[in-house]
């Protein structure tokens, strides 16, 4: 009895663990594309935010005027606020759509930005 009571409970949890988390990394992305681009002569570096930043490092080009491209969708949690001491760059983000920082021209070195709560964190990497 007690086993089969077991074999139930836990065939119940893989189904609900199966049910709960399936796609739950859908608003993760999984792709490896480079989320650097230039275009008219701007770097734009893009960024998702939702539950942290993605990626979390991003390299660029220093030297090269700068735009950090934030995306939001859906984002309710504190990644839709986001901020750039070293910058003195602190911005709301909207809950869904496009965000675009200038960042100006970028010198070597790492920029380090994270949510409103310094919770969730970001770099960029000038070379």
């Amino acid at each position: 009895m007690k086993s089969t009571i077991f074999s139930v409970v836990l065939a119940g949890g893989l189904i609900f663990g199966a049910f709960f988390f399936t796609g739950r990394t859908g608003d993760l992305p999984t792709t490896s594309v480079d989320p650097v681009r230039i275009v008219d002569g701007i770097q734009i570096v893009s960024l998702s935010a939702k539950g942290g930043y993605y990626p979390k490092t991003s390299v660029v080009s220093a030297g090269v005027p700068t735009v950090l491209r934030v995306n939001t969708s859906g984002t309710f949690d504190c990644s839709s606020s986001i901020r750039i001491p070293d910058m003195n760059i602190s911005k709301q983000l909207p809950s869904s759509g496009i965000t675009d920082i200038n960042l100006g021209t970028l010198s070597q070195g790492t920029i380090v930005g994270s949510c409103g709560m310094g919770m969730y964190f970001f770099e960029i990497q000038a070379k």
